[in-house]
């Protein structure tokens, strides 16, 4: 298992199955921070994403898949509505623009920061590796991505039939190359299921089912992976290029070192305020306040500092 990082307050924290010798990360669970529409509610919750402006963008199993709400939970818009059959991944990039991956159409849709679409990946509702023209690469259920310094766009899929990569873009969308493939190997994935850049483009995979973070240089050489006995789902990276890790069905938020060495965990499983069903994804806002989407709960919980 992976070793605890130093530091004061040591104490076990338990996960579903699961007891990690860490420190206590810090952090308070706040109760009802989202004030919705009469009438409407969350459905599965799984992804969650800040723009510059500190608002939070929830993306969830409904109708209503993509909801915008301002730093204090108020609510301002439903983005894209019916767009999406089964919603995964969010990203916001550098420009405040919205990435989501969609595992039931097969698709990345980018949307500009006004909700338009600005680029599709992938051909919905079909699954596959090429194209039959050649020119466009297909996806067979996209789980997450992550950006470059020069715009590249590097998307995980395996979530269902398809075979497990990492697929990269340039900035405009053009294929330039993918690596991976189903296995337990250096390299090798199985449900590679988050996926995060640190400030030197270094690629950060959660292999979910090989219980593993996996790291790559930005052309997908191996570098080390670091372990993480669970359900290791959803990364983020803090400005200090530290990983903040969703750890799944344990119901555990960690953060972790760029080594994989836990610095500080916090959560259980379960249903109550500061447990979770399945910690699927997670984002940070400038505070370092923690947005943690929850598939089975239907919420997303937010955590800030003591």
């Amino acid at each position: 298992m992976t070793h605890a990082g130093t530091g004061s307050s040591a104490a076990p924290t338990a996960g579903r199955g699961l007891i990690v010798d860490a420190p206590d990360l810090g952090y308070v669970p706040v109760a009802d921070v989202f004030r919705l529409p009469e009438g409407m509610n969350f459905g599965p919750c799984s992804g969650v994403a800040v723009n510059s402006k500190g608002h939070i963008f929830v993306f969830h199993r409904s109708h209503h898949a993509l909801l915008e709400f301002d730093g204090g939970g108020n609510y301002i818009r439903s983005l894209a509505d019916g767009m999406f059959a089964r919603p995964h991944g969010l990203r916001v990039d550098s420009e405040d623009n919205i990435w989501a991956t969609d595992i039931g159409s097969h698709i990345v849709v980018k949307l500009s920061p006004q909700g338009r679409i600005a680029m599709v990946l992938g051909v919905r509702d079909t699954a596959g590796e090429w194209h039959p023209y050649g020119h466009l690469r297909l996806f067979d259920e996209p789980n997450d991505l992550a950006f470059g310094p020069a715009g590249e766009i590097y998307v995980t899929q395996g979530h269902g039939k398809g075979e497990s990569r990492v697929l990269k873009f340039d900035a405009e969308g053009n294929f330039i190359e993918t690596w991976g493939g189903e296995g337990s190997a250096a390299g090798k994935f199985n449900v590679p299921h988050s996926i995060a850049t640190d400030a030197h483009g270094i690629l950060y995979v959660a292999d979910r089912s090989n219980q593993r973070i996996q790291v790559f240089d930005a052309d997908g050489q191996y570098l080390r992976e670091s372990r993480h006995p669970g359900t290791p789902c959803g990364l983020c990276m803090s400005r200090d290029d530290r990983i903040f890790l969703a750890h799944g069905h344990t119901g555990l938020i960690m953060k972790l070192d760029l080594e994989g060495s836990v610095l500080g965990a916090t959560g259980s499983q379960g249903k109550g305020l500061g447990q979770y069903g399945e910690a699927h994804f997670l984002a940070l806002d400038a505070r370092e306040d923690i947005y943690v989407a929850d598939t089975l709960n239907w919420r997303v919980q937010k955590l800030v500092r003591k």
